[in-house]
C-alpha cells in the first residue's frame, strides 16, 4: 500500500480494497489508509466476483486490477496510462511483472493448447519445463523488453479501459480461481480490441504459484475446474441442444399420430 498509495495520487486515481473475509490483520491495516476505500465481503467469493464488485465501484477512465501480493514500482501506472493514450485500439494491457529478486516472471501468454497443457498440467511437465512446447506457450521466443501484442495476460496486473469493460463485459464470474484473464482476453480479441504487454511499466510480484507447486491440491483441482469451463466455452464443439429438443418434439408428434390414428 506505501508503494501503490503514491503512485495513485500521481495519476489522480483512486484505490479500491475488497477484502475477501481475511483470517489475518488485512483490513485493520488498509483501514489506517483514510484514501482508500475499503469492501469487507459478508462471504467469501471467487476471484472474479471480488474484481467485478471492485470495479463496479470505481469511477476512472481506465481500471487497474491488481492482486495483493504485488509491489508497484515507480513509474508503472503513468507508464501504462500512457501506453493506452497513444495506443487506442489496445483495449487490455500489464506491466511487466518482477520476481522479487528482479528477474522477469513470463507473464504474457498464449492461449492454452494440447501441447501446453501436456507441457504445464500433467506428470510430464517435470520433464517439459525447458520444452519448446513450454517456452512457446510463455512467449519466451520473443524479445521482453519492448512492449507486444499476446494473446492473454497473467491476472495479477491488468489495465483496462472502462469502454472495454462497458463493451465486452466483466469477468466472467463462472470461474472461482484461474482461467478468468483468459476468458476475458479472449472476449477482447472476439471484439476487436488488441491486449498489450508493456515491459516500461514495472511491478513486483510475490508469486506463490500455488497450483503449480503439487499436481494433487485443492488450487489444482480449482484450475482443473476453470480449464474445463474454459474448454467447453470455446474448445469444444457445442452441443446441439435445440437440435435435440426439435428431433424429440418430431418424434413425440409423430409416435403421437400414429397412437391418434390407430
Amino acid at each position: 500500500m506505501d508503494a501503490l498509495l503514491p503512485e495513485a495520487k500521481q495519476v489522480q486515481g483512486e484505490v479500491i480494497v475488497i477484502d475477501n473475509r481475511s483470517n489475518d490483520a488485512s483490513a485493520a491495516i488498509v483501514s489506517q489508509y483514510p484514501s482508500v476505500h475499503l469492501h469487507i465481503n459478508q462471504i467469501r467469493q471467487g476471484f472474479s466476483a471480488n474484481n467485478n464488485r471492485g470495479m463496479a465501484m470505481a469511477r476512472g477512465r481506465y481500471l487497474l486490477l491488481l492482486n495483493p501480493d504485488t509491489e508497484v514500482l515507480p513509474g508503472a501506472l503513468h507508464g501504462l496510462i500512457e501506453f493506452m493514450e497513444q495506443h487506442p485500439q489496445v483495449g487490455l494491457c500489464g506491466a511487466q511483472l518482477l520476481f522479487p529478486d528482479g528477474s522477469v516472471q513470463p507473464s504474457p501468454r498464449r492461449f492454452p493448447s494440447i501441447g501446453s497443457v501436456i507441457a504445464r498440467r500433467t506428470p510430464l511437465r517435470i520433464f517439459l519445463r525447458e520444452s519448446a512446447l513450454n517456452r512457446r506457450h510463455l512467449m519466451l521466443d520473443v524479445d521482453h523488453s519492448q512492449p507486444f501484442p499476446v494473446d492473454w495476460l497473467l491476472g495479477a496486473c491488468l489495465f483496462i479501459r472502462r469502454e472495454v469493460l462497458e463493451s465486452v463485459g466483466p469477468l466472467d464470474e463462472g470461474y472461482f480461481l484461474y482461467v478468468e484473464d483468459i476468458d476475458w482476453a479472449r472476449r477482447m480479441h472476439t471484439a476487436g480490441w488488441q491486449v498489450y504487454y508493456v515491459p516500461t511499466a514495472k511491478i513486483i510480484h510475490h508469486h506463490l504459484a500455488v497450483s503449480d507447486k503439487k499436481l494433487l491440491s485443492r488450487y489444482m483441482w480449482l484450475h482443473l475446474v476453470s480449464m474445463v469451463r474454459y474448454a467447453r466455452k470455446y474448445l469444444l464443439p457445442p452441443v446441439p441442444l435445440l437440435a435435440i429438443r426439435g428431433y424429440k418434439r418430431e418424434v413425440w408428434s409423430s409416435t403421437k399420430s400414429k397412437v391418434g390414428d390407430g
